[in-house]
């Protein structure tokens, strides 16, 4: 039996523990271009030095317009490829994976920054935002309504996360995590809620599932065997109406089929006014119903704090693997401590802290 501290491959990749740490937007880009900065060589860095086995950098936009605010990173040119280079290799001297979050945010797009303004929704484009796209014009509450995609929208974004994903390769990312959740433009597409469109990519799930399904493919295809690829879903909408784990079982069983390799199951962002059962690790139920059901590896993420209960989520065989959010924001050591207090022998406490290491 596994606990959260054995390694895991997947592919080529190897995780020295199943401790990782989730994309967490930062919006820290102040020029706007796109580019990491030496806020996210540091933020991330320290979670590697801190002895998580898998860091995914945040949501990172394979489009201008595909980013949530325009303080966002990106990989839609190669001047940002560039810049990840080196925190992608501090990470892994750490002895630590680095991955990233391939996203296009679809109707919830061009918004104000998370932290910096006193203003929320939608960022208007005499200031500085963009007009949005999704599958069908329906807008999120609050936000402006978006524009209806064309094939050939759709097209260009395809070709974008594909693109993205060489670059990150490139870059020395060896995970690449597609971003299906939160109410972001691929959840948009496979939520009835979101997408009402009558041509091949509405209606039956098989159609809604499409853009994804094809996303998966190509990426697969253009970036080998050898690089680890996750998808990240919200595994239901929480709304009777809406996308559902049963559907989400199903369409992870055709992603794996088409070249996926692991689920990292969250929970969702594409509406509001419902009703979520928050409380600690709510999702895993979520995470472990997609792992029986699709029959591949799932990570369980959402409100897992404690030592104790993120080791049992992996030892119960609920998931393969537990994300640690907002414990490692507030601690970028976390895993070190958990190994203490769950009496763990580990050898990658950073040898420069040898002299703070806790008696075990």
């Amino acid at each position: 039996t596994p606990t959260m501290f054995s390694p895991m491959t997947i592919r080529n990749v190897h995780m020295r523990n199943r401790i990782w740490v989730p994309p967490m937007c930062q919006y820290s880009v102040i020029a706007e271009d796109g580019v990491p900065t030496s806020w996210h060589h540091s933020h991330l860095g320290a979670m590697a030095t801190g002895g998580a086995g898998l860091i995914i950098a945040e949501a990172t936009a394979v489009s201008p317009e595909g980013r949530i605010s325009p303080r966002d990173v990106g990989l839609w040119n190669d001047t940002q490829r560039d810049a990840w280079k080196p925190i992608v290799e501090f990470i892994r001297t750490q002895g630590a994976v680095a991955g990233i979050q391939l996203a296009h945010a679809g109707r919830k797009a061009s918004i104000w920054p998370d932290w910096g303004y006193e203003q929320t929704g939608t960022k208007p484009i005499s200031e500085g935002g963009w007009q949005t796209i999704a599958p069908s014009a329906i807008a999120f509450p609050s936000y402006d309504p978006p524009r209806e995609m064309t094939d050939g929208d759709i097209l260009n974004v395809e070709h974008a996360f594909v693109a993205a994903a060489q670059r990150a390769v490139d870059a020395g990312f060896e995970v690449l995590e597609i971003h299906a959740a939160h109410g972001y433009l691929l959840h948009e597409f496979l939520s009835p809620l979101s997408n009402q469109r009558t041509d091949e990519y509405g209606g039956a799930l098989e159609n809604r599932a499409r853009l994804l399904l094809r996303i998966v493919t190509n990426i697969r295809a253009a970036v080998g065997d050898g690089i680890a690829l996750f998808v990240r879903f919200s595994a239901t909408d929480w709304s009777p109406e809406g996308w559902n784990e049963e559907e989400c079982s199903i369409v992870s069983d055709w992603c794996l089929k088409a070249g996926a390799d692991l689920f990292d199951i969250s929970s969702g962002g594409n509406i509001t006014g419902v009703t979520i059962p928050v409380g600690q690790g709510y999702q895993v139920p979520l995470a472990n119903f997609i792992k029986q059901h699709a029959h591949g590896p799932t990570a369980a993420v959402g409100m897992i704090t404690e030592a104790d209960y993120a080791n049992s989520v992996v030892t119960s065989g609920q998931a393969d693997a537990v994300l640690i959010g907002r414990a490692f924001l507030r601690d970028p050591q976390w895993a070190l401590h958990a190994a203490v207090s769950l009496g763990e022998q580990i050898d990658y406490w950073p040898p420069q802290y040898n002299r703070a290491k806790p008696k075990y």
